[in-house]
Protein backbone atom coordinates (compact mmCIF):
# COMPACT_ATOMS: atom_id res chain seq x y z
CA UNK A 1 0.00 0.00 0.00
CA UNK A 2 1.39 3.55 -1.24
CA UNK A 3 1.68 6.05 1.64
CA UNK A 4 3.08 8.92 -0.40
CA UNK A 5 0.87 11.95 -1.04
CA UNK A 6 -0.18 12.47 -4.68
CA UNK A 7 -0.23 16.19 -6.04
CA UNK A 8 -3.09 17.24 -8.07
CA UNK A 9 -2.52 18.13 -11.53
CA UNK A 10 -3.61 21.46 -11.65
CA UNK A 11 -4.13 22.78 -7.89
CA UNK A 12 -7.60 24.15 -6.92
CA UNK A 13 -7.91 28.15 -7.31
CA UNK A 14 -10.75 30.54 -5.94
CA UNK A 15 -11.91 30.71 -9.77
CA UNK A 16 -11.59 27.03 -10.08
CA UNK A 17 -12.19 25.46 -7.22
CA UNK A 18 -12.35 21.65 -6.41
CA UNK A 19 -15.15 20.76 -4.04
CA UNK A 20 -14.33 16.76 -1.48
CA UNK A 21 -17.26 16.61 0.87
CA UNK A 22 -20.23 14.52 1.81
CA UNK A 23 -21.48 14.78 -1.44
CA UNK A 24 -18.60 13.79 -3.82
CA UNK A 25 -15.95 15.48 -5.54
CA UNK A 26 -16.76 18.48 -8.05
CA UNK A 27 -14.78 20.61 -9.82
CA UNK A 28 -14.16 22.82 -13.33
CA UNK A 29 -12.86 20.86 -16.00
CA UNK A 30 -9.42 20.54 -16.92
CA UNK A 31 -8.59 22.98 -14.57
CA UNK A 32 -9.62 21.58 -11.05
CA UNK A 33 -11.02 18.85 -12.06
CA UNK A 34 -9.15 16.32 -14.23
CA UNK A 35 -8.69 12.63 -16.22
CA UNK A 36 -6.06 11.33 -13.46
CA UNK A 37 -7.63 13.24 -10.62
CA UNK A 38 -10.67 11.36 -11.19
CA UNK A 39 -9.17 7.99 -11.80
CA UNK A 40 -7.08 8.47 -8.29
CA UNK A 41 -10.48 9.22 -6.71
CA UNK A 42 -12.41 6.45 -8.44
CA UNK A 43 -9.58 4.36 -7.02
CA UNK A 44 -9.89 5.43 -3.56
CA UNK A 45 -13.50 4.91 -3.24
CA UNK A 46 -13.11 0.90 -4.89
CA UNK A 47 -10.10 0.94 -2.28
CA UNK A 48 -12.88 1.68 0.51
CA UNK A 49 -15.39 -0.74 -1.20
CA UNK A 50 -12.59 -3.18 -0.48
CA UNK A 51 -12.40 -2.24 3.31
CA UNK A 52 -16.25 -1.94 3.82
CA UNK A 53 -17.16 -5.20 2.35
CA UNK A 54 -14.10 -7.36 3.09
CA UNK A 55 -13.51 -8.54 -0.99
CA UNK A 56 -10.78 -8.00 -3.12
CA UNK A 57 -13.23 -7.49 -6.20
CA UNK A 58 -16.46 -5.06 -5.09
CA UNK A 59 -18.67 -4.45 -7.42
CA UNK A 60 -19.39 -1.21 -9.15
CA UNK A 61 -22.35 0.06 -11.52
CA UNK A 62 -21.19 3.35 -12.98
CA UNK A 63 -23.10 5.83 -14.91
CA UNK A 64 -22.72 9.55 -15.82
CA UNK A 65 -25.39 12.47 -16.94
CA UNK A 66 -24.93 14.01 -20.08
CA UNK A 67 -22.13 16.35 -20.15
CA UNK A 68 -19.39 16.61 -22.88
CA UNK A 69 -17.07 16.11 -20.53
CA UNK A 70 -18.92 12.90 -18.88
CA UNK A 71 -17.05 9.96 -21.63
CA UNK A 72 -13.66 11.19 -20.66
CA UNK A 73 -14.24 11.01 -16.75
CA UNK A 74 -16.05 7.65 -17.30
CA UNK A 75 -13.29 6.51 -18.81
CA UNK A 76 -11.00 7.80 -16.35
CA UNK A 77 -13.43 6.48 -13.47
CA UNK A 78 -13.49 3.02 -15.02
CA UNK A 79 -9.88 3.07 -15.09
CA UNK A 80 -9.11 3.63 -11.64
CA UNK A 81 -11.98 1.60 -9.84
CA UNK A 82 -10.66 -1.61 -12.12
CA UNK A 83 -6.92 -0.82 -10.90
CA UNK A 84 -7.77 -1.47 -7.56
CA UNK A 85 -9.70 -4.55 -8.26
CA UNK A 86 -13.27 -3.74 -8.91
CA UNK A 87 -15.93 -5.09 -11.35
CA UNK A 88 -17.59 -2.22 -13.36
CA UNK A 89 -20.76 -2.46 -15.08
CA UNK A 90 -21.16 0.46 -17.30
CA UNK A 91 -24.60 2.08 -17.49
CA UNK A 92 -24.37 4.75 -19.92
CA UNK A 93 -25.97 8.63 -19.70
CA UNK A 94 -28.46 7.82 -16.88
CA UNK A 95 -30.23 9.53 -14.06
CA UNK A 96 -28.20 9.28 -10.63
CA UNK A 97 -31.53 7.55 -8.81
CA UNK A 98 -31.30 5.40 -11.75
CA UNK A 99 -27.52 4.16 -10.80
CA UNK A 100 -28.64 3.88 -7.31
CA UNK A 101 -31.86 1.31 -8.13
CA UNK A 102 -29.37 -0.29 -10.74
CA UNK A 103 -26.98 -0.84 -7.88
CA UNK A 104 -29.45 -3.04 -5.68
CA UNK A 105 -31.31 -4.07 -9.06
CA UNK A 106 -27.36 -6.20 -9.64
CA UNK A 107 -26.62 -6.48 -5.95
CA UNK A 108 -23.70 -3.99 -6.14
CA UNK A 109 -21.32 -3.50 -3.65
CA UNK A 110 -21.40 -0.10 -4.62
CA UNK A 111 -22.03 2.99 -7.36
CA UNK A 112 -20.75 5.67 -8.96
CA UNK A 113 -22.33 8.60 -11.24
CA UNK A 114 -20.28 11.16 -13.36
CA UNK A 115 -22.05 14.70 -12.45
CA UNK A 116 -22.06 18.14 -11.17
CA UNK A 117 -25.93 18.05 -10.64
CA UNK A 118 -26.98 21.38 -11.17
CA UNK A 119 -23.73 22.96 -11.96
CA UNK A 120 -23.37 24.64 -15.13
CA UNK A 121 -21.46 22.55 -18.38
CA UNK A 122 -18.06 23.63 -17.10
CA UNK A 123 -17.97 21.08 -13.91
CA UNK A 124 -18.02 17.88 -13.63
CA UNK A 125 -17.67 15.82 -10.98
CA UNK A 126 -18.21 12.11 -9.19
CA UNK A 127 -20.86 11.23 -7.05
CA UNK A 128 -20.37 7.67 -4.98
CA UNK A 129 -22.84 5.40 -3.83
CA UNK A 130 -23.23 2.85 -1.20
CA UNK A 131 -25.10 -0.65 -1.82
CA UNK A 132 -28.30 0.84 -0.45
CA UNK A 133 -27.78 3.68 -3.68
CA UNK A 134 -26.94 6.09 -1.03
CA UNK A 135 -24.36 8.35 -0.67
CA UNK A 136 -21.77 8.02 2.27
CA UNK A 137 -22.40 9.12 5.11
CA UNK A 138 -19.77 11.78 6.55
CA UNK A 139 -17.96 9.57 8.57
CA UNK A 140 -17.86 7.04 5.31
CA UNK A 141 -16.71 10.37 3.06
CA UNK A 142 -14.00 11.10 5.27
CA UNK A 143 -12.49 7.56 5.12
CA UNK A 144 -12.64 8.12 1.21
CA UNK A 145 -11.11 11.51 0.84
CA UNK A 146 -8.73 10.30 3.53
CA UNK A 147 -7.54 7.44 0.86
CA UNK A 148 -7.64 9.83 -2.22
CA UNK A 149 -6.17 12.44 -0.46
CA UNK A 150 -2.86 10.17 0.50
CA UNK A 151 -2.84 7.97 -2.33
CA UNK A 152 -3.98 5.42 0.41
CA UNK A 153 -4.61 2.07 -2.21
CA UNK A 154 -3.83 -1.21 -2.83
CA UNK A 155 -3.49 -1.77 -6.81
CA UNK A 156 -4.33 -5.16 -8.16
CA UNK A 157 -2.29 -8.23 -9.87
CA UNK A 158 -2.65 -8.27 -13.65
CA UNK A 159 -3.79 -11.65 -13.10
CA UNK A 160 -6.44 -10.08 -10.83
CA UNK A 161 -7.93 -7.22 -13.11
CA UNK A 162 -11.80 -7.81 -13.80
CA UNK A 163 -13.43 -7.00 -17.18
CA UNK A 164 -16.01 -4.37 -17.55
CA UNK A 165 -18.90 -5.17 -18.77
CA UNK A 166 -22.16 -2.98 -19.75
CA UNK A 167 -25.81 -2.86 -18.83
CA UNK A 168 -28.74 -1.42 -20.72
CA UNK A 169 -31.50 -1.73 -19.06
CA UNK A 170 -31.41 1.12 -16.67
CA UNK A 171 -34.35 3.27 -17.88
CA UNK A 172 -36.99 0.06 -18.23
CA UNK A 173 -35.89 -1.39 -14.84
CA UNK A 174 -36.09 2.32 -13.41
CA UNK A 175 -39.70 2.98 -14.95
CA UNK A 176 -40.81 -0.45 -13.95
CA UNK A 177 -40.19 0.18 -10.26
CA UNK A 178 -41.80 3.55 -9.72
CA UNK A 179 -45.03 2.23 -11.72
CA UNK A 180 -45.38 -0.73 -9.12
CA UNK A 181 -46.74 1.53 -6.77
CA UNK A 182 -49.00 3.94 -9.13
CA UNK A 183 -52.24 3.36 -10.39
CA UNK A 184 -52.15 4.10 -13.97
CA UNK A 185 -55.51 3.98 -14.98
CA UNK A 186 -56.80 7.27 -13.14
CA UNK A 187 -53.90 9.08 -15.25
CA UNK A 188 -55.21 7.42 -18.76
CA UNK A 189 -58.73 8.33 -17.99
CA UNK A 190 -57.97 12.30 -17.09
CA UNK A 191 -55.75 12.47 -20.48
CA UNK A 192 -53.03 14.74 -18.83
CA UNK A 193 -51.11 16.54 -21.04
CA UNK A 194 -47.83 17.88 -19.21
CA UNK A 195 -44.92 19.98 -20.45
CA UNK A 196 -41.13 18.83 -19.55
CA UNK A 197 -38.37 20.64 -19.79
CA UNK A 198 -35.22 18.28 -19.67
CA UNK A 199 -32.61 20.55 -20.08
CA UNK A 200 -30.88 17.98 -22.15
CA UNK A 201 -30.00 16.36 -19.25
CA UNK A 202 -29.65 12.79 -18.42
CA UNK A 203 -33.38 12.39 -17.45
CA UNK A 204 -35.17 12.85 -20.68
CA UNK A 205 -34.95 8.52 -21.97
CA UNK A 206 -36.59 7.69 -18.93
CA UNK A 207 -38.73 10.14 -17.84
CA UNK A 208 -40.47 9.53 -21.61
CA UNK A 209 -40.60 6.38 -20.98
CA UNK A 210 -42.57 6.75 -18.18
CA UNK A 211 -44.81 9.37 -19.05
CA UNK A 212 -45.96 7.47 -22.12
CA UNK A 213 -46.98 4.48 -20.31
CA UNK A 214 -48.81 6.92 -18.01
CA UNK A 215 -50.97 7.74 -21.28
CA UNK A 216 -49.48 11.45 -20.66
CA UNK A 217 -49.82 13.54 -23.78
CA UNK A 218 -46.19 15.20 -23.62
CA UNK A 219 -44.37 18.06 -24.96
CA UNK A 220 -40.91 17.50 -24.35
CA UNK A 221 -38.46 20.62 -24.38
CA UNK A 222 -34.87 19.82 -24.55
CA UNK A 223 -35.62 15.65 -24.63
CA UNK A 224 -32.37 14.44 -25.93
CA UNK A 225 -28.88 13.80 -23.57
CA UNK A 226 -26.82 15.90 -25.39
CA UNK A 227 -25.52 17.71 -22.20
CA UNK A 228 -25.44 21.05 -24.42
CA UNK A 229 -27.82 23.28 -22.11
CA UNK A 230 -30.31 25.72 -23.42
CA UNK A 231 -30.49 27.75 -20.25
CA UNK A 232 -28.89 27.40 -17.12
CA UNK A 233 -29.87 23.94 -15.80
CA UNK A 234 -30.55 24.80 -12.38
CA UNK A 235 -34.30 24.37 -12.14
CA UNK A 236 -35.35 27.82 -10.46
CA UNK A 237 -37.61 30.33 -11.38
CA UNK A 238 -35.30 32.90 -13.87
CA UNK A 239 -34.24 29.77 -15.97
CA UNK A 240 -37.66 28.49 -16.63
CA UNK A 241 -39.04 31.12 -18.19
CA UNK A 242 -39.87 29.10 -21.61
CA UNK A 243 -41.01 26.22 -19.64
CA UNK A 244 -43.79 28.28 -17.78
CA UNK A 245 -44.56 29.97 -21.47
CA UNK A 246 -44.93 26.79 -23.42
CA UNK A 247 -47.27 25.40 -20.20
CA UNK A 248 -49.28 28.63 -21.42
CA UNK A 249 -48.86 27.82 -24.74
CA UNK A 250 -49.64 23.90 -24.61
CA UNK A 251 -52.90 24.43 -22.12
CA UNK A 252 -51.01 22.05 -20.62
CA UNK A 253 -52.12 20.96 -16.63
CA UNK A 254 -48.79 20.59 -15.74
CA UNK A 255 -45.40 21.63 -16.08
CA UNK A 256 -42.02 19.77 -14.97
CA UNK A 257 -38.17 20.43 -15.08
CA UNK A 258 -35.54 17.78 -14.35
CA UNK A 259 -31.75 19.50 -13.53
CA UNK A 260 -28.76 17.21 -15.80
CA UNK A 261 -28.86 14.40 -13.22
CA UNK A 262 -32.40 14.44 -13.03
CA UNK A 263 -32.71 13.99 -8.88
CA UNK A 264 -34.01 17.47 -8.69
CA UNK A 265 -38.14 18.36 -9.58
CA UNK A 266 -39.46 21.28 -10.46
CA UNK A 267 -43.01 22.20 -11.04
CA UNK A 268 -45.13 25.25 -13.01
CA UNK A 269 -48.55 25.18 -12.41
CA UNK A 270 -51.67 24.71 -15.33
CA UNK A 271 -52.09 28.82 -15.73
CA UNK A 272 -47.83 29.01 -16.19
CA UNK A 273 -46.77 29.94 -12.57
CA UNK A 274 -43.69 28.94 -11.39
CA UNK A 275 -44.30 27.16 -7.77
CA UNK A 276 -40.92 25.81 -7.92
CA UNK A 277 -38.92 23.33 -6.20
CA UNK A 278 -40.35 24.30 -2.59
CA UNK A 279 -43.60 22.93 -3.57
CA UNK A 280 -42.79 19.89 -5.18
CA UNK A 281 -42.23 17.94 -1.68
CA UNK A 282 -45.09 19.93 0.03
CA UNK A 283 -47.34 18.77 -3.24
CA UNK A 284 -45.92 15.03 -2.74
CA UNK A 285 -46.49 14.81 0.52
CA UNK A 286 -49.79 16.16 0.14
CA UNK A 287 -50.55 13.18 -1.60
CA UNK A 288 -47.87 10.51 0.19
CA UNK A 289 -50.09 11.03 3.44
CA UNK A 290 -53.29 11.19 1.54
CA UNK A 291 -53.13 7.91 -0.20
CA UNK A 292 -54.56 4.60 0.95
CA UNK A 293 -51.25 2.95 1.80
CA UNK A 294 -49.98 5.64 4.04
CA UNK A 295 -49.25 4.20 7.74
CA UNK A 296 -51.35 6.19 10.60
CA UNK A 297 -48.58 8.34 12.85
CA UNK A 298 -47.19 8.33 9.86
CA UNK A 299 -42.86 10.57 9.93
CA UNK A 300 -41.94 12.77 6.71
CA UNK A 301 -38.18 13.58 6.59
CA UNK A 302 -36.83 16.94 5.84
CA UNK A 303 -33.15 18.89 5.93
CA UNK A 304 -33.76 22.24 8.03
CA UNK A 305 -33.31 24.09 4.72
CA UNK A 306 -36.91 23.14 3.76
CA UNK A 307 -40.13 25.08 4.10
CA UNK A 308 -42.41 25.18 6.62
CA UNK A 309 -45.34 24.21 4.60
CA UNK A 310 -44.25 20.51 4.95
CA UNK A 311 -44.92 21.07 8.52
CA UNK A 312 -48.35 22.48 8.07
CA UNK A 313 -49.36 19.30 5.53
CA UNK A 314 -48.12 16.67 8.07
CA UNK A 315 -50.20 18.80 10.86
CA UNK A 316 -53.28 18.06 8.99
CA UNK A 317 -52.45 14.59 8.28
CA UNK A 318 -51.65 13.74 12.10
CA UNK A 319 -48.22 13.11 10.88
CA UNK A 320 -44.66 14.22 12.03
CA UNK A 321 -41.49 16.05 10.48
CA UNK A 322 -38.36 14.95 11.01
CA UNK A 323 -35.90 17.37 10.80
CA UNK A 324 -31.93 16.09 9.72
CA UNK A 325 -28.86 18.29 8.40
CA UNK A 326 -28.86 18.99 4.78
CA UNK A 327 -27.71 16.35 2.20
CA UNK A 328 -29.75 13.58 0.72
CA UNK A 329 -27.60 10.99 2.68
CA UNK A 330 -28.92 12.50 5.81
CA UNK A 331 -32.23 12.43 4.84
CA UNK A 332 -32.45 9.16 3.65
CA UNK A 333 -30.79 8.30 7.09
CA UNK A 334 -33.36 9.54 8.99
CA UNK A 335 -36.11 7.85 6.88
CA UNK A 336 -34.55 4.72 7.07
CA UNK A 337 -34.72 5.22 10.86
CA UNK A 338 -38.05 6.45 11.60
CA UNK A 339 -39.82 4.35 8.62
CA UNK A 340 -40.80 7.36 6.74
CA UNK A 341 -43.17 7.51 4.48
CA UNK A 342 -41.60 10.43 2.60
CA UNK A 343 -39.08 12.48 2.66
CA UNK A 344 -36.85 14.93 0.56
CA UNK A 345 -35.55 18.34 0.31
CA UNK A 346 -36.61 22.18 -0.65
CA UNK A 347 -34.56 22.03 -3.45
CA UNK A 348 -36.71 19.62 -5.25
CA UNK A 349 -35.49 16.14 -3.82
CA UNK A 350 -38.51 14.28 -3.07
CA UNK A 351 -36.92 10.57 -1.81
CA UNK A 352 -40.14 8.23 -2.13
CA UNK A 353 -38.65 4.97 -0.21
CA UNK A 354 -41.01 2.48 -2.30
CA UNK A 355 -39.10 3.28 -5.18
CA UNK A 356 -35.41 4.14 -3.45
CA UNK A 357 -33.69 6.38 -0.66
CA UNK A 358 -32.37 8.61 -3.14
CA UNK A 359 -33.85 11.93 -4.55
CA UNK A 360 -35.85 11.17 -7.78
CA UNK A 361 -37.71 12.84 -10.00
CA UNK A 362 -38.91 10.19 -11.76
CA UNK A 363 -40.57 9.27 -9.17
CA UNK A 364 -42.23 12.51 -7.81
CA UNK A 365 -43.84 13.00 -11.72
CA UNK A 366 -45.27 9.77 -11.29
CA UNK A 367 -46.57 10.56 -7.48
CA UNK A 368 -47.95 14.39 -8.50
CA UNK A 369 -49.65 12.99 -11.74
CA UNK A 370 -51.34 10.36 -9.47
CA UNK A 371 -52.32 13.10 -7.42
CA UNK A 372 -54.07 15.72 -10.33
CA UNK A 373 -56.15 12.42 -11.49
CA UNK A 374 -57.22 11.05 -8.05
CA UNK A 375 -58.36 14.67 -6.71
CA UNK A 376 -59.57 15.77 -10.08
CA UNK A 377 -58.44 19.37 -9.20
CA UNK A 378 -56.49 21.44 -11.32
CA UNK A 379 -53.24 22.11 -9.54
CA UNK A 380 -53.83 25.61 -9.19
CA UNK A 381 -56.22 24.94 -7.36
CA UNK A 382 -54.33 22.60 -4.99
CA UNK A 383 -51.13 24.99 -4.75
CA UNK A 384 -53.64 27.71 -3.42
CA UNK A 385 -54.89 25.74 -0.61
CA UNK A 386 -51.47 24.78 0.88
CA UNK A 387 -50.55 27.57 3.43
CA UNK A 388 -48.08 29.92 1.89
CA UNK A 389 -44.91 31.45 2.61
CA UNK A 390 -41.68 33.38 1.04
CA UNK A 391 -38.89 31.81 1.49
CA UNK A 392 -35.61 34.04 0.53
CA UNK A 393 -32.24 32.67 -0.38
CA UNK A 394 -28.62 34.39 -0.81
CA UNK A 395 -25.23 33.14 -1.34
CA UNK A 396 -22.18 34.33 0.24
CA UNK A 397 -18.40 33.54 -0.74
CA UNK A 398 -16.40 31.87 2.15
CA UNK A 399 -13.31 30.24 2.27
CA UNK A 400 -12.76 27.16 4.17
CA UNK A 401 -14.02 27.41 8.18
CA UNK A 402 -14.52 31.38 6.89
CA UNK A 403 -18.23 30.82 8.30
CA UNK A 404 -17.04 30.28 12.10
CA UNK A 405 -17.02 33.73 13.32
CA UNK A 406 -20.41 34.63 11.88
CA UNK A 407 -22.19 31.22 13.43
CA UNK A 408 -20.62 32.20 16.63
CA UNK A 409 -22.13 35.87 16.25
CA UNK A 410 -25.32 34.96 15.50
CA UNK A 411 -26.07 32.34 18.26
CA UNK A 412 -24.61 34.63 20.99
CA UNK A 413 -27.14 36.86 19.63
CA UNK A 414 -30.06 35.30 19.10
CA UNK A 415 -29.34 32.95 22.26
CA UNK A 416 -30.12 36.36 23.97
CA UNK A 417 -33.27 37.95 22.15
CA UNK A 418 -36.79 37.69 22.72
CA UNK A 419 -39.32 36.92 20.53
CA UNK A 420 -43.04 39.06 21.38
CA UNK A 421 -44.03 36.28 23.62
CA UNK A 422 -40.66 36.81 25.71
CA UNK A 423 -39.44 33.72 24.65
CA UNK A 424 -35.97 33.33 23.05
CA UNK A 425 -35.94 31.84 19.43
CA UNK A 426 -35.56 27.75 18.94
CA UNK A 427 -31.59 27.40 17.79
CA UNK A 428 -30.51 24.14 16.05
CA UNK A 429 -26.92 23.70 15.21
CA UNK A 430 -26.92 20.31 13.85
CA UNK A 431 -25.75 21.84 10.30
CA UNK A 432 -24.55 25.40 10.30
CA UNK A 433 -27.19 27.23 12.48
CA UNK A 434 -31.12 27.24 12.14
CA UNK A 435 -33.02 29.79 14.05
CA UNK A 436 -37.06 29.51 14.70
CA UNK A 437 -39.65 31.91 15.67
CA UNK A 438 -42.88 31.20 15.64
CA UNK A 439 -43.69 32.92 12.15
CA UNK A 440 -40.21 32.83 10.48
CA UNK A 441 -37.36 31.16 10.31
CA UNK A 442 -33.27 31.29 8.74
CA UNK A 443 -30.77 28.91 8.93
CA UNK A 444 -27.20 30.05 7.57
CA UNK A 445 -25.02 26.94 6.61
CA UNK A 446 -21.51 26.22 4.24
CA UNK A 447 -22.54 24.59 1.14
CA UNK A 448 -21.33 20.92 0.41
CA UNK A 449 -20.60 21.68 -2.69
CA UNK A 450 -19.47 24.84 -3.90
CA UNK A 451 -17.15 27.44 -1.80
CA UNK A 452 -19.94 29.44 -0.27
CA UNK A 453 -22.67 30.41 2.47
CA UNK A 454 -25.76 29.73 2.11
CA UNK A 455 -28.32 31.85 3.70
CA UNK A 456 -32.55 30.69 3.45
CA UNK A 457 -35.17 32.71 5.26
CA UNK A 458 -38.71 32.09 5.41
CA UNK A 459 -41.59 34.39 6.20
CA UNK A 460 -45.09 35.20 5.62
CA UNK A 461 -43.92 37.78 3.02
CA UNK A 462 -41.07 38.25 0.72
CA UNK A 463 -40.46 41.76 2.25
CA UNK A 464 -40.21 40.03 5.97
CA UNK A 465 -37.36 36.97 4.38
CA UNK A 466 -35.55 39.41 2.90
CA UNK A 467 -35.34 41.88 6.13
CA UNK A 468 -34.62 38.77 8.16
CA UNK A 469 -31.31 37.86 5.59
CA UNK A 470 -30.25 41.46 5.95
CA UNK A 471 -30.23 41.01 9.53
CA UNK A 472 -28.40 38.07 10.05
CA UNK A 473 -25.95 39.48 7.41
CA UNK A 474 -25.65 42.38 9.68
CA UNK A 475 -24.92 40.17 12.42
CA UNK A 476 -22.80 38.03 10.84
CA UNK A 477 -20.82 41.35 10.15
CA UNK A 478 -21.44 40.62 6.46
CA UNK A 479 -23.33 44.17 5.70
Amino acid sequence: MSTQTASTPTAPTPDAPLMLSVSGLRGIVGKSLTPDLAARYAAAFGQWLKEEHNTATPHVVLGRDSRPSGEMFELAATAGLTSVGCRVTTLGIVTTPSVAIMAEQLDAQGGMVITASHNPIIWNGIKSLRSDGVAPNPDQAAQIIEHFNNDHVTHAAVESLQPVQHNDTTHQTHVDRVLKHIDPAPIRKRKIKVVLDSVHGAGGPAAAMLLDQLGVELVHLYAEPTGLFPHTPEPTRENLVGLCDAVREHGADIGFAQDPDADRLAVVDNLGRYIGEEYTLALVALHALARADCPKSAIVAANLSTSRMIDDIAQEHGARVVRTAVGEANVASAMREHGATIGGEGNGGVIWPKVIHVRDSIGGMALLLEMLAQTNDRLDEIVDRIPHYAIAKEKIDIQPGGLDSGLANLKKHYAEARSGSGEPPHIDTQDGLRIDWEDRWVHVRPSNTEPIARIIAEAKTAGDAGELIGEVRGVMGEG
